[in-house]
């Protein structure tokens, strides 16, 4: 085996009374592509610190391998002192690294390097600072929840390249489809310690249900064994003096072991509180349209959803899926076309942003509105410590300002405030953002059971494929398509995953088949328009308007529930014909876009 290049051992660190590390260990050797996985506050982040150099632990050996280059990708990336994204992003290579990929990684994260890193977003932040760490193709990349704020297209580009790079990978992530398609090893952080499985996520869940009931017998046996010397010691104290001694010190040291055992973390206890049962019908758009300065946000969508449909919503940021969103339900009027909601509609909501959080509010007073012990769950009242003890907080983070909460304890938060509501229509804009794997289980599992109707929008596509029952796809310039199934499903039915959203440069839209072509001849700027450009300029809008129709016409057959139930093989071959109509439209697209585009160029 080769020797590794970064290596823990012993590693212990504590946070209060309760040690977060106690003993962990960690080996990362070339090529290694190893993920971390543990509860919310398990210590992950925080071991990776630790790995990275940048926390010392009260004790415990750090060793990097002389000469090896190391990267870490931390949650909140510090900006301060840096007038650009490039100079930013140039910063973190050193002599030798390949200066072009700077600008390079930049332009496939959709920025330019001229931004101001003090206006960022938080998506735009996560990609400057992934640029960063991975323009030096480093012996050993840590990233720390790295597809955090990232869209679908960003998170997909990203997989592609951390699977080209070279580099040793160490990543935390609450995407499982993200972990299962990188990772090789697994390292699972779990009461101060570490336990490793030779193989990637895929196979991590079932080896530690397996680890946690060989536990489970093993107490079940150590508690048996208590029972017996106690038995003995009722009955058999009166002789042999000196083993009596030793066998009472024996069951003083079991007790003392068992008392302080550390547990397993108990789950979360997600219920949803039930309202009374909605109309059949619960929200019927029709042709629904929404323009911000003249530039289309949704583009004459319609839909109907029915009680018990469980609908995710999909696209690259800025495609509109939250106006989409806001308009299905009401809270936002369209510019034309019309919503119909259904009847005894109850409507809970999930903010992405968790705006509705303040920094000073303490957690009782969240969940409560102040003044009270308790919440009203399902309109009866529930002392608000049991509440919290639900969703995994402790009594003594009741009155601790919000401010202090990870992200993660911050959406167990959000999702108790939002399910304490009655509610037969759940929701829940990006619910996934920063809850760690058996909190998504359950709320996967809740997703599954509720009874009511659900709407959500995710970038999660283990989620949406474990969730949904149809998705509505952003296409592009306003345009929203719904496929029946989960994300894979859609992935089928269209023949592609979601794109990035086209980027404008300088205010002015440019291919980058033309500025290449541009580039490579530039004597041939000031050229004519050839007859067949001209003649496709003219003819391409009708042809995207068939391709439309038909569109429309295959989209109305496939909405036949009953189509594949009655003719499996027409429903197949209407799916093939459909992926490649939408293949079709996004190439009369592309060609029309670059001829308009070499057309104002050329003066017209």
């Amino acid at each position: 085996m080769a020797p590794p290049l970064v290596l823990l051992q012993d590693i212990h660190l504590r946070f209060g009374v309760q040690p977060l590390l106690d003993g962990a260990e960690l080996s990362v050797s070339a090529g290694e592509r190893l993920c971390f996985v543990g509860r919310n506050g398990s210590g992950k982040s925080t071991l990776l610190k630790v790995a990275a150099g940048l926390i010392e632990p009260d004790s415990g050996t750090r060793f990097v391998q002389p000469g090896t280059t190391v990267r870490y990708l931390p949650q909140e990336p510090d900006f301060s002192g840096y007038a650009t994204t490039l100079a930013y992003v140039e910063a973190g290579m050193g002599p030798g690294d390949q200066e072009y990929r700077a600008q390079y990684l930049l332009d496939q994260l959709g920025l330019t390097g001229r931004e101001d890193p003090s206006n960022l977003s938080g998506g735009e932040a996560r990609r400057a600072a992934l640029a960063r760490v991975i323009a030096p193709e480093p012996d050993v990349l840590m990233l720390d929840e790295p597809t955090n704020h990232l869209d679908l297209p960003a998170i997909e580009w990203l997989e592609a390249e951390l699977k080209s790079l070279r580099s040793a990978l160490v990543i935390i992530s609450h995407d499982r489809r993200f972990l299962e398609n990188l990772s090789r090893a697994t390292l699972w952080i779990d009461r101060g310690t570490t336990r490793r499985l030779e193989q990637g996520f895929t196979a991590f869940e079932g080896w530690r249900d397996q680890v946690l009931e060989q536990e489970e017998t093993e107490r079940h046996k150590l508690d048996r064994k208590i029972v017996a010397e106690l038995d003995w010691l009722r009955y058999g104290v009166t002789a042999r003096r000196k083993r009596n001694v030793r066998r009472l010190g024996e069951l003083h040291s079991m007790r003392k072991d068992r008392r302080e055992e550390r547990r397993v973390q108990g789950n979360v206890a997600i219920t949803v509180t039930e309202a009374q049962t909605s109309g059949k019908l619960v929200i019927e758009a029709k042709r629904i349209a929404k323009a911000y300065d003249d530039v289309p946000v949704v583009n004459e969508f319609s839909t109907r959803i029915l009680r018990g449909d469980r609908i995710g919503i999909v696209g690259p940021n800025g495609a509109g899926k939250t106006t989409l969103l806001k308009m299905l339900t009401g809270e936002l009027q369209p510019d034309s076309g019309s919503v119909r909601l259904g009847t005894n509609l109850e409507v809970a909501s999930l903010d992405q942003k968790r705006a509705a959080l303040r920094p000073e509010t303490t957690l009782r007073d969240a969940l409560t509105g102040g003044g009270s012990d308790t919440v009203l769950v399902g309109g009866q009242p529930k002392h608000v410590m049991g509440y919290l003890k639900d969703f995994l907080f402790t009594p003594e983070q009741a009155n601790s300002p919000l401010s202090v909460l990870s992200g993660g304890e911050r959406g167990r938060l959000m999702l108790a405030r939002a399910l304490a509501l009655p509610a037969n229509v759940l929701v829940l804009d990006e619910p996934t953002n920063d809850l760690d794997l058996e909190t998504l289980d359950l709320l996967q599992e809740m997703v599954a059971d509720f009874p009511g109707t659900v709407i959500l929008v995710s970038h999660d596509r283990d989620f949406l494929d474990r969730t949904v029952t149809s998705v509505i796809a952003a296409e592009g310039n306003g345009v929203f398509n719904e496929y029946a199934g989960g994300y894979a499903d859609m992935v089928n039915q269209r023949g592609r995953g979601v794109e990035a959203k086209a980027r404008l440069d300088d205010g002015k839209a440019e291919s980058r088949s033309s500025a290449k072509a541009t580039a490579a001849a530039p004597k041939e700027a000031k050229r004519r328009l050839s007859f067949h450009e001209k003649h496709a300029l003219q003819t391409l809008p009708k042809t995207l308007d068939k391709l439309r129709a038909e569109n429309a016409k295959l989209e109305e057959r496939l909405a036949d529930p009953n189509l594949y139930a009655r003719d499996p093989a027409a429903f197949e071959k209407a799916s093939t014909a459909h992926a490649k109509v939408l293949a079709d439209i996004d190439a009369a697209e592309e060609e029309w876009l670059r001829l308009e585009i070499l057309r104002e160029e050329l003066g017209g």
